[in-house]
C-alpha cells in the first residue's frame, strides 16, 4: 500500500512524529494536523503540516478534501492525567468530542481505515498483571474516559458505517529515536525517564518518588515501558492489517516486563554513569501498584514484538535526546 496519504493528527508531538517517521520509511505519505499546542514545529520532516484545530471541522473537511488520505492515525489528545480531574470539560471536549468531529469526517471522505492512539489508562486499576485486552475498562480519572468513549464511538461507527478500527492501548511510551532526530520534549514534563534524566545531570531538583509503600518488590510502582519506535513500528502494522482489509481490534501494546521506579533509576546511574537524586513523597491518588501489558495479542494480529525497549535501549536513547536539546 506505499504511496498512499496517511492523515495524521497530533503527528507534531512525541509518539505522532516517531510514527510519521516509520510511515514514511514504509513507504507512506504522512499529512500532520496539529494545532502546535504541545507539538513542535521541527518535528514535521515527514510531510506536509496542516496547522489547525480538530475542533474546526471545516478546516478538518478542507485537509480531508485537498489531501484525500486512505486512513486516518489519530495521537491528537491532552494527556495530562492530573489535569484532568481538575479541568474535565478540557478533556472530554478535546479528546472526546473533537475525536467524535475526526471520525464523521472520515466517514464523510470515505476513509475505512483509522487506527486510534487508546491507553491503558482505560483499564483503571486492573483486578491482575498482566492485564490482556479483555479485562474490565473501568478507568478511574477523565482521560481515561475520554479515551475509553472513543474507543465505544469507533465500535459504534464500524457497525453503522463500515469504518475499521484498531485501537491501540499503549502502556508507558519511553525513549527517543535512535538516530537522535526525534525525542520527548514536554512541557509541563511529568513522565518520570526525562524527570529523572533531567535530575541527574543537575537540571532539575531531586526527583519526587510519589510513594514507597506499595505492594511490590521495593514498595515503587512497576510499570511497562515501552520504546516509542516500537510503539510507531506498530502503529505501521496496524495500519497495514486495517488497509489489507483486517478486522476492528483492540490491542495492547507493552513489553509484557515491568520495571520499578527503583530498577529505572537504577538503570539510569549504570548508563549514564550518575545517580538520580531523590526523595520519597506521599503516593498520587489512583496510581496502580502494577500496570503491565499482556502483549501476546499484539503478536498474533500485528505480527508485532518490541526490538528494542529493553530498559537499557530506552534510557540509552532518551540520554542521548537529552543531552543534545541542552548542548544543541
Amino acid at each position: 500500500m506505499s504511496g498512499e496519504t496517511i492523515l495524521v493528527t497530533g503527528g507534531a508531538g512525541y509518539i505522532g512524529s516517531h510514527c510519521c517517521k516509520a510511515l514514511a520509511q514504509a513507504g507512506y505519505r504522512p499529512v500532520v494536523l496539529d494545532n502546535l499546542v504541545y507539538g513542535h514545529e521541527s518535528a514535521v520532516r515527514r510531510g506536509p503540516l496542516e496547522k489547525g484545530d480538530l475542533a474546526d471541522r471545516a478546516f478538518v473537511d478542507a485537509v480531508f478534501a485537498r489531501h484525500q488520505p486512505a486512513a486516518v492515525i489519530h495521537f491528537a489528545a491532552y494527556a495530562y492525567v492530573g489535569e484532568s480531574v481538575t479541568d474535565p470539560g478540557k478533556y472530554y471536549a478535546n479528546n472526546t468530542c473533537a475525536a467524535l468531529g475526526l471520525i464523521e469526517a472520515s466517514v464523510a471522505h470515505e476513509v475505512k481505515a483509522f487506527v486510534f492512539s487508546s491507553t491503558c489508562a482505560t483499564y483503571g486499576i486492573p483486578d491482575k498483571v498482566p492485564i490482556s485486552e479483555t479485562a474490565a475498562q473501568n478507568p478511574i480519572n477523565p482521560y481515561g474516559r475520554s479515551k475509553l468513549m472513543v474507543e465505544q464511538i469507533l465500535a459504534d461507527f464500524d457497525r453503522a458505517h463500515g469504518l475499521r478500527s484498531i485501537a491501540l492501548r499503549y502502556f508507558n511510551a519511553a525513549g527517543a529515536d535512535p538516530d537522535g532526530e526525534l525525542g520527548e520534549s514536554h512541557d509541563p514534563e511529568t513522565h518520570l525517564i526525562p524527570l529523572a534524566l533531567d535530575a541527574a545531570a543537575g537540571r532539575r531538583p531531586a526527583l519526587v518518588i510519589n510513594g514507597d509503600d506499595y505492594p511490590t518488590p521495593d514498595g515503587t510502582c512497576i510499570r511497562d515501558y515501552i520504546h516509542v519506535t516500537d510503539l510507531a513500528d506498530a502503529h505501521v502494522r496496524a495500519l497495514g492489517v486495517l488497509l489489507g482489509g483486517g478486522q476492528s481490534d483492540r490491542i495492547n501494546l507493552g513489553t509484557g516486563n515491568g520495571a520499578s521506579i527503583r530498577e529505572v533509576l537504577d538503570t539510569i546511574a549504570r548508563v549514564t554513569g550518575r545517580e538520580v537524586p531523590y526523595t520519597i513523597g506521599p503516593r498520587r491518588e489512583g496510581d496502580p501498584p502494577s500496570l503491565v501489558a499482556d502483549a501476546a495479542r499484539a503478536k498474533a494480529v500485528l505480527g508485532w514484538v518490541p526490538q528494542i525497549s529493553d530498559l537499557d535501549r530506552v534510557i540509552t536513547t532518551a540520554w542521548a535526546w537529552q543531552q543534545k536539546q541542552n548542548h544543541g
